[in-house]
């Protein structure tokens, strides 16, 4: 029986449970803690339950920061293989199939994504990118409005957000 195979009897969930005063405090533009109540909230996207998940996790957000999509989608893929309830894993393994341009592959696993956190903001902004990409300028907006809503401390959202608006002011969306 291999390494994985002993762990894949354990159901494994990201700690997600009482985040919702760290969500409502995001969520807050004024609210003075939200850079806490986001790190608070990433960090426990970022625990599976499972050391052997969390080290696998860990090598692809390694890989992305290096900018190698192709080990990091190597990765991310034996993580949701053997973990298809943690979320981070299918955002992960979406972050690096959009850096490798397979948006199709991203765009299914940021459905996974928000199908176990709907309140993903990483999760929608990708989503707006892929969709902005692909010219849905209309969708691409709707994604960056729900991210924006969940985490209004995000600056590249905001600079979209105002870049969709402009190009498409005064045009009926």
């Amino acid at each position: 029986m291999g390494l994985f195979a002993t762990f894949a009897a354990f159901p494994v969930h990201a700690e997600t449970e009482g985040l919702d005063s760290y969500f409502k405090e995001l969520a807050d533009p004024d609210d003075a803690n939200w850079a806490r109540a986001e790190a608070d909230i990433r960090r426990a996207w970022s625990r599976s339950g499972s050391a052997v998940m969390d080290l696998l996790f860990q090598r692809g957000e390694r890989a992305l920061d290096q900018g190698d999509a192709e080990a990091a989608i190597e990765h991310f893929t034996a993580l949701t293989d053997h973990a298809p309830d943690f979320a981070a894993g299918w955002n992960g393994r979406a972050t690096a199939y959009f850096m490798a341009g397979l948006y199709g592959p991203a765009a299914s696993d940021i459905a996974h994504t928000l199908k176990l956190e709907p309140r993903h903001w990483g999760a929608l902004a990708g989503l707006g990118a892929i969709l902005e990409e692909m010219g849905d300028n209309k969708r691409a907006l709707e994604a960056y409005r729900a991210s924006f809503a969940l985490n209004p401390h995000q600056q590249d959202v905001k600079d979209a957000i105002a870049r969709l608006d402009k190009a498409h002011q005064g045009t009926a969306l």
